[in-house]
């Protein structure tokens, strides 16, 4: 595995996420949800890795994220999945689509 850091997306009173950066290329993304008694992360990876490198990787976010925070936490759980983006939609993304199928049915 590469370099990796975390480029934060947002943040939160009880939540975080970040984008997985290696090198200079996506790896994935991470999210955390902080409790009174334990931090739960949700991990995506876009590429096949070794359960070692999941291993580390999971440590690398808590040592650089979770253990930075001023949280308590007694358990760090993390579901990791592993797949592909397939894209980011928003409001904005269906109204332009409306807007485009309006005009297809002036035709």
């Amino acid at each position: 595995m590469g370099e990796v850091r975390f480029e934060r997306q947002y943040r939160t009173s009880y939540s975080e996420g970040y984008t997985i950066i290696e090198d200079d290329g996506r790896l994935g993304k991470i999210d955390l949800h902080y409790t009174p008694t334990a931090v739960y992360a949700t991990m995506i990876v876009e590429r096949e890795m070794e359960e070692d490198d999941i291993l580390d990787l999971i440590e690398k976010a808590d040592d650089d994220i979770v253990l930075t925070a001023d949280v308590q936490r007694s358990d760090f759980v993390v579901s990791v999945y592993q797949g592909k983006d397939l894209g980011t939609y928003s409001d904005e993304y269906f109204e332009d689509e409306e807007e485009y199928e309006e005009g297809d049915d002036e035709e």
